[in-house]
């Protein structure tokens, strides 16, 4: 009896022990999973307008505090904004040149977003992705909803679902995928905090991808992201994407890829796939003359324009019409689909 009632208090010590490690280990595993993107894309939700549409713009590659022709580019985004009573704005990354935001106070927001985009078609909701150089910078200022205090249009997050009931729009964080900015990043500062360790950030990335992309219904499936899949600009393809991700879209029957990165224009569209690439990055400055072949990809340009400019998108339940505008507001390219049908190409 003396025996046992010595050994109760260290075996109720140990239980109590063996408690605490699982609560600690269950702890730690949730902070891991939250940390890595096991956690569901949020999602948003937009409603269409009376007549069962949306409409919106896309601009990519921009943030210069109104240099290189963005406040020309502006001003023309205005006017076709109120033309087409869009509902939001679409950015596809490097809103900030050169080197993103230095924290939440940083000027260069209200210099290059809220100074310049000052028309009132354009005071909608601005859904935004990370591009390579927002990376250079402060990263979670462009993500601290602090920043929709000091322009309540700003919404900035890694990866994110917007659903529109016509369309679902899949914004994802293209820029850890690129590995030239781990290994050869020629002395530019890029931060990584959340994203190490990569390879594990990019595969439960590319999981909640999936499984967002075939829970959806909707009528369209929008990608959009800051890296082009296919371009025949400066950057040409990014081999990353079209290793991990692509197969992905392919898979789950995406009908659009957009993305900016490339300063420069472009709808090019690939044999044996209904997927159209567009490319919208001529936010500011333009590579004038930056063109690279297609190379053997079996891929076809319909569209290319090595100057500023933007992308226009209206989408009802059966038809997406495309169209790009240059500096002046002029229409350069204007393509449409039915969804009655898939075209191939």
């Amino acid at each position: 009896m003396a025996t046992t009632m010595a050994l109760s208090p260290y075996r109720n010590s140990l239980v109590i022990s063996l408690r605490l490690l699982l609560v600690l280990e269950w702890v730690i595993f949730l902070s891991f999973h939250w940390s890595f993107g096991y956690a569901e894309l949020q999602t948003f939700h937009h409603p269409l307008k009376p007549d069962g549409s949306i409409s919106f713009l896309v601009i990519g590659d921009w943030g210069r505090k109104g240099y290189y022709n963005q406040s020309e580019v502006a001003q023309q985004m205005g006017r076709k904004g109120e033309e087409m009573n869009i509902d939001f704005v679409v950015s596809t990354g490097d809103n900030f040149y050169d080197n993103g935001l230095k924290d939440i106070n940083d000027p260069n927001f209200q210099e290059s977003f809220t100074n310049v985009y000052t028309a009132k078609s354009l005071q909608k909701p601005w859904f935004n992705v990370l591009g390579n150089h927002d990376y250079r910078g402060d990263v979670k200022a462009q993500l601290n909803p602090i920043l929709r205090k000091t322009d309540s249009r700003w919404l900035c997050l890694r990866s994110f679902i917007l659903n529109t009931e016509v369309a679902d729009l899949f914004f994802v964080d293209t820029t850890p995928f690129v590995e030239e900015y781990f290994t050869s990043p020629d002395g530019q500062f890029y931060d990584w905090r959340d994203i190490l360790p990569r390879q594990y950030y990019i595969a439960n990335l590319l999981k909640d991808l999936e499984l967002a992309l075939a829970r959806s219904t909707s009528t369209l499936k929008i990608v959009i992201g800051h890296h082009a899949i296919r371009s025949i600009a400066h950057h040409g393809d990014t081999i990353e994407l079209i290793h991990m991700l692509l197969p992905m879209l392919q898979d789950n029957n995406v009908d659009f890829y957009i993305n900016g990165h490339d300063h420069s224009l472009e709808q090019i569209s690939c044999m044996g796939s209904p997927m159209q690439f567009f490319t919208s990055g001529g936010g500011s400055e333009a590579w004038r003359g930056d063109e690279k072949g297609l190379g053997d990809n079996k891929c076809a340009v319909n569209f290319f324009y090595d100057g500023q400019g933007f992308m226009s998108t209206q989408i009802s339940s059966t038809n997406a019409k495309f169209v790009f505008y240059n500096v002046n507001g002029e229409t350069l390219h204007s393509w449409n689909r039915s969804k009655l049908f898939h075209s191939s190409f």
